[in-house]
């Protein structure tokens, strides 16, 4: 176990898709941190615009202007992250001039920017093309195997790596890591998927496909209840969700401190339960969830 406790460093969702949402929400966390848990910190905001060839994970992306949401960024000295994780990307697919212009952008902000993706190809073009940005492994790799993991802990291209999410209580491996590759695992928390699915992976590329242009079906998950959508009651009661208490009780103590909330795509009012949930000291929630929801210039969906 790791002698000095860690912070919890939280990486969130909808850099573009919920912009408007942080313009009202930002200004709260900087103003009234005695609201919020001491021992947090939003160390990222992950996302892609529209249109985004070498975009990958989930299918929600935002129509924000890249310069104001850099702008935003830069104020409150949050890490922007590019969700840059296709799977299916080919050679002719790195000269797009959009996602080129994106990380020329975001390689040039006052806090350091990061990628996340999972093709090879597009890591090592970045690396060449755009040293200022850091890497992230997604976790559309859909590594479950543990010595996997481990494998791309080692990869030194990588910041961070996020293991596929039945991997968050393998507590007997994740202890025996070195505080290095503890520092570089970025857990994802509040998953809804199956513990059992096999088709994730499918998933995900379905969404590649899709964001390459190709002429595809929408992936139907054929899980028990997928019809009903996300739920985070649902999520609460996944084997591998990760509560609050699990981070402050166990992850913190064996000296993990990097947590990312799943949710572009589900709805500003569904971002705001998870940081009432994970930040908020419960005193403070009403008083949060009337700041954001009486604002005139937001609206929750």
């Amino acid at each position: 176990m790791a002698g000095k406790m860690k912070s919890a460093c939280y990486h969130l969702p909808g850099l573009f898709e919920f912009y408007d949402f942080y313009k009202v929400f930002l200004p709260l966390w900087r103003e009234h941190r005695e609201w919020f848990y001491d021992w947090c910190h939003i160390a990222s905001i992950y996302g892609a615009p529209g249109d985004c060839l070498w975009g990958g994970g989930r299918a929600a992306f935002g129509d924000a202007d890249a310069a104001d949401v850099i702008s935003l960024m830069n104020d409150y000295g949050i890490s922007p992250r590019l969700t840059f994780s296709n799977s299916l990307l080919r050679t002719e697919h790195l000269s797009d001039k959009k996602c080129n212009g994106l990380c020329s952008a975001f390689g040039k902000t006052n806090v350091a920017s990061g990628v996340v993706v999972h093709s090879d190809l597009l890591a090592k073009y970045l690396i060449a093309r755009f040293p200022a940005l850091y890497l992230v492994s997604s976790t559309t790799k859909v590594l479950t195997d543990f010595s996997d993991f481990e494998k791309e802990l080692k990869r030194p291209e990588f910041k961070y790596v996020v293991p596929d999410f039945r991997l968050n209580k393998s507590f007997d491996k994740l202890s025996q890591l070195h505080q290095a590759e503890k520092d570089k695992v970025e857990f994802l928390c509040n998953e809804c998927c199956n513990m059992n699915c096999p088709d994730r992976k499918a998933c995900y590329e379905n969404v590649s496909q899709k964001n390459l242009g190709e002429i595809v079906a929408s992936h139907k998950c054929r899980q028990p209840g997928s019809e009903r959508g996300y739920r985070f009651s649902l999520a609460m009661k996944n084997p591998a969700f990760i509560s609050l208490e699990n981070i402050r009780e166990t992850y913190l103590p064996l000296g993990f401190s990097n947590f990312k909330i799943e949710g572009r795509g589900l709805g500003s009012a569904l971002l705001l339960e998870f940081i009432l949930y994970y930040m908020t000291k419960p005193k403070h929630h009403l008083e949060v969830r009337e700041e954001i929801y009486l604002d005139s210039m937001l609206d929750l969906f």
